[in-house]
């Protein structure tokens, strides 16, 4: 006889979740903290790891099979699982930083997206700045829908309907947010956009990481030649956000965000509420 792990936490574990989803947190604030133009990707992986350390924990992306950084960092038309390496950052760069950390055994992972001022670009600043702007809204768009959806793909149909109000952009469709725990990937998926099924009830001890991708151009991808870079086919620039949110009995809270997810959801007249 088999036994299939519930997708639904109880309170203690929903605990143990709030310290490595702050110490993701920590990493991805040293990591944009160091990112100017003439940086490396390494030094923002650097940086990203000390503060997990400082917080008791361990990188994550570590104890994925093959890979050996703290923080996937991805420039332009990188989309996602960019290596970090001695490229210095420049002017009017889009740079998409991936996190994660686990303490006690248990995992947070979140993302953000940050372009680099060049003034003599100001067109190509302005296009990836509002292509970062509107993913990372589209991201708050999930995650409040989140908060009254009674079933998890009600959080795709939210991301979608936002990314499409403003304007011409793709949502990736080959990769999607997914639950979280005691692995950093488990069941279930979390749709960008919508599908038909309804997916999995939305109640107490549900723990997902959201993460909307978007382009300029084509959702079509290809991995590069270090079997894990995944690039845009056309080379138009990526942005990608993410959060892991757990659900409980008195709300929602957003374990990656310093303050619960509080700011963001201010827009959303959602008060998130900490974790018992």
């Amino acid at each position: 006889m088999s036994f299939r792990r519930s997708i639904y936490k109880n309170p203690a574990q929903l605990r143990l979740m709030v310290a490595p989803g702050l110490a993701t947190a920590a990493s991805l604030a040293a990591a944009r903290a160091a990112m100017v133009i003439g940086a490396t990707t390494l030094e923002l992986d650097a940086a990203a790891e000390a503060a997990i350390v400082a917080l008791g924990g361990k990188p994550n992306f570590k104890l994925e099979a093959g890979y050996h950084h703290t923080v996937c960092a991805s420039v332009n038309d990188d989309v996602v699982h960019g290596i970090p390496s001695g490229r210095r950052l420049a002017a009017g760069d889009i740079v998409s930083i991936d996190s994660g950390a686990i303490i006690e055994g248990w995992n947070g992972d979140a993302a953000f997206s940050f372009v680099l001022p060049d003034a003599s670009r100001p067109e190509v600043v302005a296009e990836r700045q509002k292509l970062s702007d509107v993913t990372e809204q589209s991201l708050w768009h999930g995650i409040a829908r989140l908060h009254t959806a009674r079933h998890l793909n009600e959080v795709g149909e939210a991301i979608e309907d936002y990314v499409e109000s403003q304007g011409s952009y793709g949502i990736l469709t080959d990769y999607v947010g997914h639950g979280i725990g005691r692995s950093m990937h488990e069941a279930p998926p979390v749709f960008n956009y919508r599908v038909r099924p309804k997916g999995p009830d939305v109640k107490p001890g549900l723990v997902v990481a959201i993460e909307p991708m978007v382009v300029l151009g084509s959702i079509d991808t290809y991995t590069r030649d270090d079997d894990w870079t995944v690039a845009t086919s056309d080379g138009k620039a990526a942005a990608h956000w993410e959060h892991s949110i757990a659900v409980h009995k008195d709300g929602i809270w957003v374990l990656t965000a310093e303050d619960g997810g509080v700011a963001g959801l201010a827009q959303f007249g959602i008060t998130p509420v900490p974790i018992p």
